[in-house]
């Protein structure tokens, strides 16, 4: 098996991102569970369907909200600014919104957002305040007597892992929330050969599921990591190619040889639909910048564009932007991260109108954790509640959902040091997106097995209310 993944990789197949292990994963329980749950929804005719997409960007390092999204009448602001000292925005420099579910609190974004901040006051851009993993509902008496805590908090590792999976403490299971969602969500695209989960960044785990695979795709040329010069019709390409599908052709007696060969043999027709129909499709004329992020988008919108031709109604897409675990140097390196997300999200937000899909396409933003208020110097240590930054067309605007904390030392969600409980879960905020989306009430026991802690999906309600 080695020496046959070493010569697939000196061909360049690059399109295959999966292990022997994850070939596996279909046979645990969750699986049948997944396989159960698909099998019992209503028969839907695919091209009856509209086309829904979950865009997760993923600020990896744990992004300082508190200075993304921030108090402006004077007593709060002047509470933030004495818990901030050092790390806060100036008032004047905040960049106004107006809230229309605050009671007339008034609020202010990053001066590095104006983007944003048009998204929000025309009613296509909201915030969730205070949001974070949570086993149960949890008070600072639960937190000083370690009563249902999450594992490892204030961990970059533990807590990443379960913004993804939203499993409780008892499971292990490395599969990720959005990965159940395609295990049951699969079957309503009318392709089934080509996976519903693209990542821009990668194997991640919020879309590895039991019984489907995220593909990977770049943010250059059409996307695919086809065969190192697939598409070249010189002799040597071409006995590449000959050479690679000798190799799959062959019928394996041992179960993971045949997996591992089945795997490889989709994924490099998979990459060849894919080129051609993004070589295809309608083409995308907003502009975007030349960061990773802005390509990445602009690569999502491209994707999109060609959901006709790929024949899918239902994608996720998965980005990650590094940078957030700002120690020091917070005020001019998270101010750089805030520009590059504003004009990022902005670019693409502009190319979903343009493509006329802007409804159909909801984008959030998830993170390792929130920060600490106070400084430690010149930057910020690991926190647990922050705010998330949602948009799309479908999204109930102008608002901000949750319950924003009042900003000081001391509050009775207050941990030590400005680190603040979270007072709503990331599966309340997780299974909207779900329902949005197309899963039904009674898939989210087994999309989000510790939902009825925060609400009940029988209630027939949406969790939080962002999206319609």
């Amino acid at each position: 098996m080695n020496s046959r993944r070493s010569f697939l990789n000196s061909l360049g197949l690059g399109c295959a991102h999966v292990g022997v292990t994850t070939l596996l994963s279909g046979m645990s329980s969750l699986g049948l569970a997944a396989s159960a749950a698909a099998a019992n929804r209503s028969w839907v005719n695919a091209s009856e369907m509209p086309y829904k997409a979950l865009v997760c960007i993923y600020l990896a390092g744990g992004n300082d909200s508190f200075n993304m999204l921030v108090p402006r009448d004077n007593g709060p602001y002047n509470n933030y600014a004495a818990s901030r000292t050092n790390l806060a925005i100036p008032k004047n420099n905040l960049l106004p919104i107006s809230a229309t579910n605050t009671g007339g609190q008034s609020f202010g974004l990053h001066p590095n957002m104006p983007k944003i901040q048009s998204l929000f006051q025309n009613g296509n851009a909201a915030f969730v305040a205070n949001c974070g993993v949570l086993q149960q509902p949890t008070t600072l008496n639960d937190y000083n007597n370690k009563v249902g805590l999450p594992l490892g908090l204030f961990s970059h590792s533990h807590q990443t892992d379960r913004w993804q999976t939203s499993l409780p403490l008892d499971a292990q299971q490395n599969i990720g929330w959005g990965g159940r969602l395609a295990d049951i969500l699969q079957q309503n695209n009318a392709n089934q050969n080509l996976s519903m989960s693209v990542s821009l960044s990668g194997t991640n785990l919020f879309q590895r599921g039991n019984n489907v695979l995220s593909y990977t795709i770049k943010n250059s040329q059409n996307g695919s990591t086809l065969i190192n010069k697939s598409d070249n019709l010189g002799f040597y390409e071409n006995l590449k190619r000959q050479t690679l599908d000798n190799i799959m052709d062959v019928n394996y007696q041992n179960i993971f040889k045949q997996a591992y060969s089945d795997v490889i043999s989709g994924s490099k027709s998979n990459s060849i639909e894919f080129d051609a129909a993004l070589a295809n499709a309608q083409t995308v004329n907003t502009n975007f910048g030349n960061d990773s992020l802005s390509q990445d988008l602009n690569m999502v919108a491209r994707t999109i564009a060609a959901r006709n031709m790929l024949n899918v109604q239902n994608q996720t897409f998965f980005i990650k932007l590094k940078g957030f675990d700002n120690h020091d140097q917070n005020i001019a390196d998270h101010g750089n991260l805030m520009r590059t997300l504003d004009n990022a999200m902005g670019s693409f937000y502009q190319a979903l109108e343009e493509l006329n899909v802007a409804n159909n396409v909801t984008t959030f933003t998830i993170s390792d954790f929130g920060r600490k208020l106070i400084t430690n110097g010149d930057g910020s240590d690991h926190a647990w509640g922050g705010h998330t930054l949602i948009m799309g067309g479908a999204v109930d605007g102008q608002k901000i959902y949750g319950q924003y904390p009042e900003v000081y030392l001391g509050n009775p969600l207050d941990t030590g040091g400005g680190r603040y409980i979270p007072t709503t879960s990331t599966d309340e905020y997780f299974a909207e997106l779900a329902l949005w989306f197309g899963a039904s009430h009674s898939d989210l026991n087994y999309i989000l097995p510790n939902i009825n802690n925060f609400w009940t999906p029988a209630s027939g309600q949406m969790p939080i209310g962002f999206l319609a």
